[in-house]
């Protein structure tokens, strides 16, 4: 398609306010959402009435002959004083480790969550239709996050039952009688981003609660609104303030209950910058424990072997899928010189192949960008690297409208582009050249992250090698294919400033745990005791019960 018939495509892209069907729209004729205000703690949901801010779509619309973002809705700008309400709500709830959740059996908790799974299944047009509208999602992939956090939560239940079986074993060792269960840390305050608002918030927030920690979970700036339908299921499904959802300034809202010292457990997904920050915070930073998903630079590393064809395909999923707003794309790839020119060519021409859209429009992968001045961000990291030698690939990048940037392959970036080591979170793709494996080593040896890398080839000898050193610099290496979370039953993380902890079903479990022990000399009188405890079904953390 010529160049100017896409430049007119896209200066078209935004609809007139009256031609929304109504099977994507979230409010009749143009409208807005009317429960932005609502929040959640001490098991109430509340209606904010004081100061709040409005919630713009990326989407925009032509009304009354003028083209902006489309209001949505307003939420509640809450304050500090709301936000230690909604800690002190939770501290209540674990009352020194005292609390009717911490101290319930398993299976209690898991008859919980599985209530909330219920309710949450009820909402999932309307989760959806926020999704597309707030954070600028396709239809298809808002589906798939709902989809995908549904099924998260089943198969967090599922790996909890295998946990507690293993741990109803009591164990005898030098003479000690033993059982060894997963006790809960205390309060933890759950924060998640805005590119995975509800999955991403729910793989820290699930897993806290269902092992026993009251939570406060803090909403993204982008994304908040599609939580408000499941601020009833979570009232309904848990104990009073075993779940409180707040939003606001993180300034505002976040540090303050991370200074009372209250806040045992710290799951934040986002900049390495703002978690240093609210770790600094912390009065105790010893009590505090953190599982943090944050930055990323990603590089793909393209062998003068590789299957081109296969490449490209993973390296446009890798590096585009949503926008290119995921901590886990590709960020930087790194090709051979001796097929640099036809990797580019075939590249160019696939993500130019792309088709765009708004987010409801069936087969839309490109979609505009949430974040405000976005567009403008990326379209000044591509200046940088033109300014410095590199040039637009593609025939269509860097074309633009609004909040819409039509992605970029920018080649050949240099270590003198900030394209060469900011992350870019965006639709842009920066193509090096290299004659030799250690200019690639050099920079992920040097880089400030260390999420993973994908290496495409097929030579054992090369790859085998590369793989050795790859896997003490980044925690995941994907042989021809693109980088990506899951499946959620592998390990999530990094090294350097890339993550704290590691997240995967089991291993959130442990993260929001710890092993907490009965011990007792292996004679007749404590054989009798734990034999009338279990009989008689006195405690809870010691029992034999199995659950199926």
């Amino acid at each position: 398609m010529p160049v100017a018939e896409v430049k007119t495509r896209i200066d078209g892209l935004f609809p007139r306010i009256e031609d929304i069907p109504a099977t994507a729209d979230f409010a009749p004729n143009g409208g807005t959402y009317a429960d932005g205000d609502l929040y959640l703690v001490d098991g109430e949901v509340r209606r904010w009435t004081g100061e709040s801010q409005e919630v713009t779509s990326p989407v925009c619309v032509t009304r009354n002959g003028a083209v902006a973002r489309r209001l949505l809705g307003r939420h509640a700008a809450l304050s500090r004083e709301e936000a230690l309400g909604a800690l002190a709500a939770a501290t209540r709830a674990f009352d020194c480790g005292r609390g009717t959740w911490p101290t319930m059996k398993v299976g209690g908790r898991i008859e919980a969550v599985q209530a909330f799974v219920a309710a949450m299944q009820k909402t999932r047009e309307e989760v959806v239709r926020l999704l597309m509208w707030e954070i600028g999602k396709t239809r298809s992939d808002s589906e798939k996050e709902f989809d995908r956090t549904i099924q998260y939560m089943l198969e967090t239940v599922e790996a909890l039952k295998e946990l507690d079986r293993t741990a109803g074993r009591f164990s005898r060792t030098g003479g000690i009688l033993a059982q060894i269960r997963r006790a809960p840390l205390g309060v933890a305050l759950c924060m998640g981003p805005f590119n995975y608002p509800l999955n991403e918030t729910f793989t820290t927030l699930i897993p806290a609660i269902i092992m026993g920690n009251p939570v406060v979970a803090k909403l993204p700036r982008f994304g908040m609104l599609c939580q408000a339908p499941l601020l009833k299921g979570f009232a309904e499904s848990f104990p009073k303030g075993v779940v409180n959802v707040i939003n606001g300034e993180g300034r505002a809202v976040a540090g303050p209950l991370v200074e009372t010292g209250d806040v045992a457990a710290l799951a934040f997904i986002g900049s390495a910058r703002v978690a240093n920050t609210l770790k600094k915070q912390h009065p105790r930073p010893n009590r505090l424990r953190c599982v943090l998903g944050l930055d990323a630079k990603n590089p793909a590393i393209v062998l003068p072997d590789a299957d081109l064809d296969l490449a490209v395909r993973e390296c446009v999923l890798g590096a585009l899928s949503f926008n290119g707003q995921r901590c886990t794309g590709l960020k930087l790839l790194f090709v051979h010189r001796s097929i640099a020119d036809r990797f580019v060519e075939r590249l160019s021409s696939a993500v130019d192949a792309l088709p765009f859209g708004l987010p409801w429009e069936p087969g839309v992968k490109l979609t505009p960008l949430p974040e405000i001045d976005k567009a403008a961000t990326m379209q000044a990291l591509v200046d940088d690297a033109v300014g410095k030698g590199a040039q637009v690939a593609n025939r269509y990048g860097g074309l633009a409208n609004r909040t819409f940037f039509f992605p970029a392959v920018v080649y050949p970036v240099t270590a003198q582009m900030s394209l060469f080591s900011v992350e870019q979170f965006g639709p842009v793709v920066p193509v090096v050249v290299y004659d030799d494996l250690a200019e690639v080593m050099d920079f992920i040896e040097n880089s400030n992250y260390g999420q993973q890398a994908s290496v495409f080839g097929h030579d054992a000898k090369v790859v085998g090698p590369l793989v050795d050193v790859l896997a003490n610099q980044v925690c995941r290496v994907n042989l021809n294919a693109q980088s990506q979370r899951g499946p959620d039953a592998y390990p999530f993380t990094g090294r350097k400033d890339s993550a704290e902890a590691t997240l995967s079903i089991s291993d959130a479990l442990r993260c929001f745990s710890i092993r907490s022990m009965v011990a007792a000399p292996e004679d007749g009188t404590n054989r009798d005791l734990l034999r009338d405890i279990l009989l008689g079904r006195t405690s809870n953390f010691i029992n034999t019960d199995y659950l199926f």
